[in-house]
C-alpha cells in the first residue's frame, strides 16, 4: 500500500454516487447472505458487484481485481497499483482499505495476482476459512480460481456466483431515480434516430450521433457509456438479434431495429423501437399488433406478489394466439452494470422462473421477435410498484414506427 493511498481517501469528501447509508444498507444484505451461506470472507470480481458495494469505477476491469467483504469492518478494494489511485478517487471507504498488487504481475508467466492476494487473505487470519467466490463470472478466470485454491490449501472455496446480484434485485429510491435518468438519456436517444433514419444514410453515421445524444446526456445529467453497444440489424439481418453496426446505408423496404441504453452513473434503462422505411409489410403489421397485445398483457401482469413467469406467460398467450412462437426468454433484471451485459444475471422472464416480484424490482421487458428473415423489436424498462401493474421508465409510443 503507498503513502499516497493512506493519506489519501475520499470517504468524508462525498465523491462516491451514493449515501454511505445506502451502502451499509447494501452491505448489512450480503453479509446477511453471507450469515446464511456460512461464509466467512468474499471475495467479490464481478465490477458491477463491486461498484455496487464500494462506488469503484474504472475501466479496470481486464486485469484482476476485486472487493473482499467481512463480516465485522468495511469492505478492501484490491487491484492493480495504478489502479488504485482510481479506487481511492471512487470508493467510499478510508484510504486504509485499498491495497493493490505490483505491474510484476501484470501478464506474467511465472506469477499471478491471485498468489499475491493470498498473501493478503493469510495475513488477515482467513488462510483456513470458508471463502466465497464468483465462478460463473466474466471476469474471473480458470486460472485465477486455480491459481486461488492451490495459493490457499486449507482454505475452503465455495462457489458465491449471484450472491451479491440477488441482493441487488430490488432497487432503493437513490437507484431509482439514477434509472429515471438513465430513462431519460434512452427516450432522446430514440427520437434521435427517428429524426435522423432515411434511406442512403450510413449506419456508422448515425451510430455516431447515437453516442453524442447518449453521452452529452439531459438536463445537465451527462450520460456514461452503456454496458452493450448500440443494436441495429437491417432487412434480414434483424432475424440475429446481436449485430452491431457497419458502413451500409439503411435501405427503403427494410425495418431496423434499435437496441439502445441510456446510462447515468453505470445505471441503465434498455429501450428498444423498430423502425420501417417505406410501407410494412402486413406479416409485420400483425406481428407488431400481437406483440404490442402481449407487452400490454405482460405489463398488467408485472404485480407485486405475482411471479416472473406471470409476466411470460401473459405475453406468450398473446403471442400464441397469433401464431407466433418465441421460444426464448422475454426478460431479466437491471441496474447498475459493466460490459459487457446490462442485465444482472438473476431473475428471467420465462415460464420456469417462479420468483414472486417485488416493489422495486426492475426489469428489460424484452420480447423481440427474431424471425428467419426479419426481426422486430419493442421493448420496455419496468418497475414493480407497490400497487398495480408495472410502471414504464420510458414514455414513448409503442409501436413499429413507419417513415415513408
Amino acid at each position: 500500500m503507498n503513502e499516497e493511498i493512506v493519506q489519501f481517501g475520499y470517504a468524508a469528501e462525498g465523491r462516491a454516487p451514493f449515501s454511505l447509508a445506502e451502502y451499509e444498507r447494501r452491505l448489512g444484505l450480503v453479509r446477511r447472505a453471507m450469515d446464511e451461506r456460512g461464509i466467512d470472507l468474499l471475495f467479490v470480481e464481478d465490477p458491477s458487484n463491486m461498484a455496487w458495494l464500494t462506488g469503484y469505477d474504472g475501466w479496470s476491469f481486464y486485469v484482476h481485481q476485486g472487493v473482499l467483504v467481512f463480516h465485522d469492518a468495511d469492505p478492501m478494494w484490491w487491484g492493480r497499483q495504478m489502479d488504485a489511485n482510481g479506487a481511492v478517487r471512487t470508493v467510499w471507504m478510508a484510504g486504509v482499505h485499498i491495497t493493490h498488487y505490483s505491474d510484476e504481475y501484470v501478464q506474467s508467466t511465472t506469477r499471478h495476482p491471485m498468489q499475491q492476494l493470498a498473501g493478503i487473505i493469510h495475513e488477515l487470519g482467513y488462510g483456513a476459512k470458508r471463502i466465497g467466490v464468483e465462478l460463473e463470472n466474466y471476469y474471473f478466470s480458470a486460472k485465477a480460481y486455480l491459481t486461488l485454491r492451490e495459493a490457499l490449501p486449507d482454505a475452503d472455496l465455495v462457489d458465491a456466483t449471484a450472491l451479491v446480484n440477488r441482493q441487488r434485485t430490488v432497487k432503493s429510491d437513490e437507484e431509482l431515480d439514477f434509472m429515471r435518468r438513465a430513462a431519460k438519456i434512452s427516450e432522446k436517444i430514440i427520437d434521435g434516430v427517428l429524426e435522423r433514419i432515411e434511406p442512403g444514410l450510413p449506419k456508422n453515421e448515425l451510430v455516431a450521433d447515437i453516442y453524442r445524444d447518449a453521452l452529452t446526456g439531459l438536463d445537465g445529467d451527462w450520460g456514461d457509456y452503456p454496458a452493450i453497444v448500440p443494436l441495429l440489424p437491417s432487412g434480414s439481418d434483424a432475424a440475429a438479434c446481436h449485430l452491431t453496426w457497419n458502413g451500409r446505408e439503411f435501405a427503403e423496404g427494410e425495418a431496423t431495429f434499435f437496441e439502445i441504453s441510456g446510462c447515468y452513473r453505470r445505471y441503465h434503462a434498455p429501450f428498444c423501437r423498430t423502425v420501417f422505411l417505406g410501407e410494412p409489410p402486413d406479416y409485420m403489421r400483425a406481428a407488431e399488433a400481437a406483440l404490442i397485445e402481449g407487452i400490454e398483457a405482460g405489463l398488467w401482469a408485472a404485480k407485486a406478489g405475482n411471479r416472473a413467469c406471470d409476466i411470460a406467460n401473459a405475453l406468450n398467450g398473446a403471442l400464441a394466439r397469433a401464431g407466433i412462437d418465441r421460444g426464448a426468454r422475454c426478460g431479466y433484471p437491471i441496474g447498475l452494470s459493466y460490459p459487457p451485459d446490462w442485465g444482472e444475471r438473476t431473475i428471467s422472464l420465462r415460464p420456469e422462473d417462479e420468483t414472486v416480484l417485488e416493489p422495486g424490482m426492475t426489469f428489460h421487458f424484452m420480447p423481440g421477435l427474431w424471425m428467419e428473415t426479419w426481426g422486430l423489436e419493442i421493448t420496455e424498462s419496468i418497475l414493480i410498484r407497490e400497487d398495480g401493474p408495472a410502471e414504464t421508465l420510458c414514455n414513448r409510443p409503442r409501436k413499429l414506427y413507419v417513415k415513408p
